[in-house]
């Protein structure tokens, strides 16, 4: 497997895993539950792909204090960062497009860390995806939206540099020679901990789920376990981990395409446009 073909499958599950999280929003699964299916499921395919692979789970101290910061504050935190700027930011667009461009610091930060390339046609692609996306999530506001709080900037650029630290570590404990299932077992372990903590506080209610949406996370679930493994799969095989990124990003067009189609969400002519460069952005890069 080359690295295209496995950010084409990341890109895949991507875009199936957040049609899920958006069925289950509408199904009022709660965020908690959601959450949980996107690492505590994965965390049992990771395990049974150690069994398989027979790979050693002893690590060295270095590799678990890494472990356990990019699970804690890359990953959880990120997350909690990423929504509550979104919540507070005048337009949820405008939080998602500043921290999906983490892409360009990954870019970057590859060249001096780990040796990677970076070229004027990879720069350029960037430069389109990252624009194009802005062009599909950045939504007029309406009149119901509330007051915003300014507090929205520094969370956005607190998960901009969650999400950066977080693909910089990944690719680091790859050079370190932990393998992919290993790492994500950890990671996936130590965010699922913290997530059922966080759902006995709130006190949400787990046991009266519909089947409807028992499956529905079940689905997030092995869909989240595909995701998160071809991306690293592809950290470890791109000359550049921010090209992964950059795709990773990128997948937000296909999911308005089919948003649009199953959900009935808006698709105008910008939006439409923004698709456009996205395809673009992406055909540079991979040629």
């Amino acid at each position: 497997m080359d690295w295209i073909a496995a950010s084409a499958l990341m890109f895949c599950f991507s875009v199936l895993m957040y049609l899920f999280v958006r069925k289950s929003t509408l199904l009022k699964t709660s965020l908690q539950l959601n959450n949980l299916a996107m690492f505590g499921l994965p965390w049992f395919v990771y395990g049974a792909m150690i069994l398989i692979n027979k790979d050693t789970i002893s690590l060295s101290f270095l590799q678990y204090a890494i472990i356990i910061i990019s699970a804690v504050f890359f990953s959880y935190l990120g997350n909690i960062l990423s929504l509550r700027s979104m919540d507070y930011a005048p337009n949820p667009g405008y939080s998602l497009i500043i921290s999906k461009s983490y892409v360009v610091l990954t870019s970057v930060a590859s060249v001096f860390l780990f040796g990677a390339e970076f070229t004027p046609k990879s720069a350029l692609a960037i430069a389109i995806v990252v624009f194009s996306s802005a062009l599909i999530v950045i939504d007029k506001p309406t009149s119901s939206q509330h007051a915003y709080k300014k507090i929205w900037l520094p969370l956005t650029l607190g998960a901009f540099f969650c999400w950066a630290l977080l693909a910089l570590s990944a690719k680091y404990m790859i050079e370190l020679g932990v393998s992919v299932p290993v790492r994500l077992f950890y990671l996936t372990s130590i965010v699922s901990l913290l997530i059922l903590g966080e759902i006995r506080l709130q006190k949400v209610r787990i046991g009266r789920l519909s089947p409807s949406q028992i499956i529905v996370l079940a689905l997030i679930g092995i869909f989240a376990a595909g995701f998160n493994y071809f991306m690293n799969i592809g950290y470890e095989l791109a000359p550049n981990l921010g090209y992964i990124n950059l795709v990773n990003a990128s997948s937000i067009s296909a999911l308005t395409i089919f948003s649009a189609i199953l959900f009935k969400d808006e698709l105008n002519l910008r939006k439409i446009a923004g698709v456009l460069g996205v395809t673009v952005g992406l055909f540079i890069l991979f040629i």
